[in-house]
């Protein structure tokens, strides 16, 4: 029998550690065309009266943290994809497609300031046309910080090929 270190065994695994994030994110175009993924927790939604807005928003994370905080259920864990096509978010179980938000219906994303594990953005819903505020919570304040300037980054994308596209006609 031949003995293994748990080192090599990680590494016969594939399991690695995680990559930090650039600080540049203008050097993030190519993993972000194809979609940059992140694992959080689904804390809820509520519908909201303006399409964008700090303080709007913050009064509606304090709405969804408040109402999940009641409630003695487990958060659905969700892998949300961020790409320049909108956000898409799975089911981290079953791998399951929750929902599929295109990028021309999100109007607002941020980190709270006060809860800063928090990202949260803001859409109109396909079936209803009213504004729903979406709110996750992320293991790490640096990672809420991430998606919401991933999808920043993703908005500016959206807009250069849509322009790309237009002028190219």
């Amino acid at each position: 029998a031949v003995l293994r270190s748990p080192r090599l065994a990680r590494h016969g695994l594939g399991l690695r550690r995680r990559r930090k994030l650039p600080e540049s994110w203008a050097d993030m175009q190519e993993p972000l065309l194809e979609g940059m993924c992140f694992t959080l927790k689904y804390l809820g939604m509520t519908l909201v009266e303006k399409p964008k807005g700090e303080e709007m928003a913050a009064a509606a994370i304090r709405r969804i943290v408040a109402t999940a905080r009641v409630g003695a259920r487990k958060f659905q864990k969700v892998i949300l994809t961020v790409s320049p096509r909108g956000i898409s978010l799975q089911d981290a179980d079953t791998k399951e497609m929750v929902e599929n938000i295109s990028i021309y219906r999100i109007s607002y994303c941020t980190t709270d300031k006060l809860q800063n594990k928090v990202f949260a953005y803001v859409a109109q819903s396909q079936e209803s046309g009213a504004l729903e505020c979406h709110a996750f919570l992320s293991p790490k304040k640096k990672i809420a910080q991430a998606v919401t300037l991933t999808v920043a980054q993703a908005f500016q994308m959206a807009l250069d090929l849509w322009e790309a596209a237009h002028t190219g006609r």
